[in-house]
C-alpha cells in the first residue's frame, strides 16, 4: 500500500505540476481527518508520513492539564466574535475552540505521545481522505494559476471564445484556465462567436475561493501597444517607442511614436512596407482606423501633427493654461474637428493640451490690429512680423524677444522686426545671423546685403489683404478722376496742361471750376 501511495503522488506531480512534498503534506492532513472520524479517536493526534517510503503512523498527543488550559484560552481569544443567526435573530453560540497542530508544535518537549495507528481506516475514512486530497490538489492548482498570471497584467494573450451572453464572455486561455471578458471591456461593433480566436490584454487578476479571476479587455489602449509590438520589430527591440495612445474603441485611435536610433523613421517603421504592418493591427481591431503621429517636444508642432489628416496653418500655445489655439484653413475646419468632435478630442487626449480650433476667417475677425511702429511693451511673445503682416504666435525664448526659429533669431541683428528683410538670404546666411558666436565680419557683410535689398512693405501689419484692396480702390478712383477731367477738357475744347499756350489764355476762375466739376464727378 505504501508503494502505491508514492507512485500515485509521483504521477500527480507529473500530471498537475504540483510538487511531491506538497502532495505528501496534503496526504498527512487527509489521514489525520480520516483518523478523527474513526470511533474512539484521540482528542489530539498527529500523523507522521515518510515521503520516501509512504509509511505513516498516527500518534496521540497527551497534553498536561495546565498546558491544555493555556492553549485553549489562547485559541478562544483568537476566535471571531459571535455572529447573529439570520433565521432566529439571536446570537450564535460560540463553538468550542480547537487546537491547531501549529499551536501545539512549540511545546512538543512537554507532550507525551502514544502510537494509536489503526489497522484499517474503513470505507468512510478512506472517502474522507480522498476528498481532502482532491481539495488540496484543487487549491494547489488555483494557487499555481494565480502565481502565473498575477505578474502578467498588461500582457497580450490569445484565447478561444467558449461562451458569450449579455453579461460577459468566457475566453479559454489554455486547458482549465478561463478569463472573463466583461461587457464593459467589449467593443460595440465586435461579435464574439463560439470557437473564434481573439486577442486581448489582461487588466486584472484577483484571487477568490473559486479560483483566480482573470479579467481581459478589448478596449484598453494597451491592446494597441501590444499589437504594434507584435508586428513591428523596431518596437520590440526598443528602437521605436509608443509614447502615447488616445483611443475611441471601434472608431479611431491616434498613437504618438518616437525613435531612439539614428536613421530609423518611427512612422515608417509602424506603417511597414506598403502599409503591411499597420494593416495587420487594423485587421485585428476589426477595421478601427489608426493615425500614427511623430512625437515632438515642441507643443505647437505636436498639436499640429496630432490633428492629422487636417492641414494646420498656425498654432498659438498658452503654456500657463496648457491650451493651444489652432488656426486652420476654412476648408479644413470640419476635417480638423472630425465627426462629433472626434478628431479634436483624440488630439487633445494624445497631447494633453486643450485644443481650440478656429478657421482663418473667424480668427481674423477676432484678432485685433497689431501696432508694430513706436514703442511696444514686450509681452513674452515673439516680436517677429510675418510676411502676412501678423506677429509670430510662438513664445519668445528666455533672454530674447524672438522664438527659437533661426529666421526669427536672425532679426535681432536688424532694427526692424519684419521677416521680409531676410527674403534675399539663403539658409546659410540666415544661420550666420542666428548664431551669436558667428564671425563679426561675415555678420556685417550679410546684414549690409539684406538692408540694401530690403524695401519696407507698403501694406501695414494689421492690413493684410484688406489694405491691398483699399490701395487698389484708391488707384481706380484717381484714374476715374483723370478720365472725367479729360472729358471736360475735350468738351470745352481747351487743354489744362501746364506747358500749353491755351492754358495761359483760360482764366484762372474758369479752370478751377472745370477741375472741381471733374473731381465731384
Amino acid at each position: 500500500m505504501s508503494k502505491e501511495i508514492v507512485d500515485a503522488v509521483k504521477a500527480l506531480e507529473q500530471e498537475k505540476g504540483i510538487s511531491a512534498d506538497r502532495l505528501m503534506d496534503a496526504l498527512e492532513d487527509a489521514l489525520l481527518s480520516a483518523y478523527k472520524k474513526t470511533p474512539g479517536a484521540a482528542k489530539y493526534a498527529r500523523v507522521d508520513l515518510d515521503h520516501e517510503t509512504g509509511d505513516f503512523r498516527v500518534f496521540e498527543l497527551i497534553l498536561p492539564p495546565e498546558l491544555e488550559e493555556k492553549l485553549l484560552a489562547e485559541a478562544a481569544e483568537l476566535q471571531e466574535e459571535p455572529e447573529v443567526d439570520p433565521e432566529t435573530g439571536e446570537m450564535k453560540e460560540p463553538e468550542d475552540p480547537e487546537l491547531d497542530p501549529e499551536m501545539i508544535a512549540p511545546y512538543e518537549d512537554q507532550i507525551e505521545t502514544r502510537d494509536v495507528t489503526p489497522e484499517d481506516f474503513g470505507r468512510i475514512a478512506a472517502q474522507t481522505a480522498k476528498q481532502v486530497i482532491l481539495q488540496r490538489i484543487r487549491e494547489a492548482e488555483r494557487q499555481m494559476m494565480y502565481d502565473e498570471y498575477q505578474d502578467r497584467v498588461g500582457e497580450l494573450i490569445t484565447g478561444i471564445i467558449q461562451q458569450s451572453d449579455k453579461r460577459y464572455t468566457l475566453v479559454q486561455l489554455r486547458e482549465r484556465v478561463e478569463a472573463l471578458l466583461p461587457k464593459s471591456e467589449q467593443v460595440y461593433n465586435e461579435r464574439y462567436d463560439h470557437g473564434m480566436r481573439v486577442k486581448a490584454v489582461i487588466t486584472d487578476v484577483s484571487d477568490s475561493t473559486k479560483g483566480p479571476a482573470i479579467v481581459v479587455s478589448r478596449r484598453s489602449p494597451e491592446l494597441i501597444k501590444s499589437l504594434f509590438e507584435l508586428e513591428v520589430p523596431e518596437i520590440a527591440d526598443k528602437l521605436v517607442e509608443i509614447v502615447g495612445v488616445a483611443r475611441e474603441p471601434g472608431y479611431r485611435s491616434k498613437i504618438a511614436v518616437v525613435s531612439h536610433a539614428d536613421g530609423v523613421d518611427p512612422v515608417g517603421a509602424c506603417v511597414g512596407p506598403r502599409g503591411s504592418r499597420v494593416r495587420m493591427v487594423v485587421s485585428e481591431l476589426r477595421g478601427e482606423k489608426i493615425d500614427i503621429i511623430p512625437h515632438n517636444d515642441e507643443p505647437a508642432r505636436f498639436v499640429a501633427k496630432a490633428l492629422s489628416p487636417a492641414r494646420v496653418r498656425e498654432v498659438i500655445v498658452d503654456d500657463d493654461e496648457r491650451q493651444a489655439t489652432v488656426i486652420v484653413p476654412d476648408d479644413q475646419l470640419s476635417l480638423a474637428i472630425g465627426r462629433d468632435g472626434q478628431n479634436a478630442r483624440l488630439a487633445a487626449r494624445l497631447t494633453g493640451w486643450r485644443v481650440d480650433i478656429k478657421s482663418e476667417t473667424d480668427f481674423a475677425s477676432e484678432e485685433t490690429d497689431i501696432e508694430i511702429e513706436g514703442e511696444e511693451t514686450f509681452d513674452g511673445r515673439c516680436m517677429a512680423v510675418l510676411t502676412t503682416g501678423r506677429r509670430c504666435p510662438n513664445a519668445a525664448v528666455p533672454g530674447s524677444t524672438y522664438c527659437g526659429l533661426p529666421q526669427h533669431q536672425a532679426l535681432s541683428r536688424f532694427e526692424t522686426s519684419q521677416t521680409a528683410i531676410l527674403t534675399g538670404l539663403d539658409e546659410a546666411e540666415v544661420a550666420i545671423l542666428a548664431d551669436p558666436d558667428a564671425d563679426e565680419g561675415q555678420v556685417e557683410e550679410v546684414v549690409a546685403r539684406a538692408e540694401a535689398n530690403f524695401v519696407e512693405p507698403e501694406v501695414e501689419a494689421a492690413g493684410g489683404e484688406e489694405s491691398a484692396d483699399e490701395l487698389a480702390t484708391e488707384a481706380v478712383i484717381e484714374e476715374d478722376i483723370q478720365q472725367e477731367a479729360t472729358e471736360a477738357e475735350e468738351v470745352s475744347g481747351e487743354t489744362l496742361g501746364d506747358d500749353s499756350e491755351a492754358a495761359e489764355e483760360i482764366p484762372a476762375e474758369q479752370a478751377e471750376e472745370v477741375v472741381e466739376e471733374a473731381e465731384q464727378a
